[in-house]
């Protein structure tokens, strides 16, 4: 059974001590391909690191997470758009596999929501230029989000709206701009509602996370995340589609590589 955890921020502080141990893990559970998504620069040389020690495993994204959009987010886009042009221009295998996380982010401050929401279009116009999908970080920004991806919608927007956790109605116009839903432990929680309607969706229009170390699923809610967990995101989706885990991680490693290209 081949797992794949879409989101993972494998190179954060909190793996400091166990990184190793914790990949471990979650190669032994089944899970062999990572998909690794940035925040900001200061995390880029980490992000390197993780790829450097697992080539075969781990596959990374480059963006602008919208919680770091500060004074200083122009210094910061640019960053983003030298590494994808310095990858994308090398002769060297190493390559960013999505945009990401990118979006707007008005859950913890609304300050800096224009500039939010300007990374966010020329983010999105980035991936675009390197016919890269995007994957989308959204917290009580639907609207502002759907707004943009209106916009920028078209043959060349693809990719993944991760950690879903809206409405029905939410969940068929992310769909609807040629979007994935991510589903993470909040499929798991009594009160994370998505396992109420998640049925009504196409399970070809899923794929698995943990958004590590963040999120962990029942029965490690309000304890650290890791990529193993993604484990108990299939066993739910069992549950709700009266299918195998074993066809879960079929359907949703290959959603997974028609998004990513690998």
């Amino acid at each position: 059974m081949i797992l794949t955890d879409t989101h993972t921020h494998i190179y954060s502080e909190s793996f400091n001590e166990d990184q190793d141990e914790m990949m471990e893990r979650a190669i032994s559970s089944g899970v062999s391909r990572f998909f690794v998504p940035a925040i900001d620069s200061a995390y880029t040389e980490a992000m390197y690191a993780v790829e450097e020690k697992y080539p075969e495993q781990v596959f990374l994204m480059m963006g602008l997470h919208p919680t770091h959009v500060k004074e200083n987010y122009e210094d910061e886009l640019a960053h983003v758009e030298e590494e994808v042009k310095k990858r994308s221009e090398s002769s060297s295998s190493k390559r960013f596999y999505a945009i990401g996380e990118i979006g707007i982010d008005l859950y913890w401050d609304k300050t800096f929501l224009k500039q939010q929401q300007d990374a966010f279009r020329r983010q999105i116009q980035l991936a675009k230029k390197y016919g890269l999908p995007i994957v989308i970080h959204g917290r009580d920004a639907f609207d502002e989000i759907f707004e943009i991806l209106e916009e920028e919608k078209g043959e060349k927007l693809r990719g993944i709206f991760h950690c879903f956790s809206g409405t029905l109605e939410q969940a068929k116009k992310a769909i609807s701009y040629n979007m994935k839903l991510g589903i993470g432990g909040v499929v798991t929680f009594k009160n994370g509602k998505i396992d109420r309607f998640l049925d009504q969706i196409a399970l070809t229009d899923l794929v698995l996370e943990t958004d590590a170390p963040y999120l962990a699923p029942t029965p490690y809610r309000g304890k650290r995340n890791e990529s193993a967990y993604v484990l108990h995101v299939a066993k739910k989706l069992s549950s709700i589609y009266g299918i195998s885990e074993e066809e879960i991680a079929e359907i949703t490693t290959a959603n997974s590589k028609e998004v990513f290209g690998i």
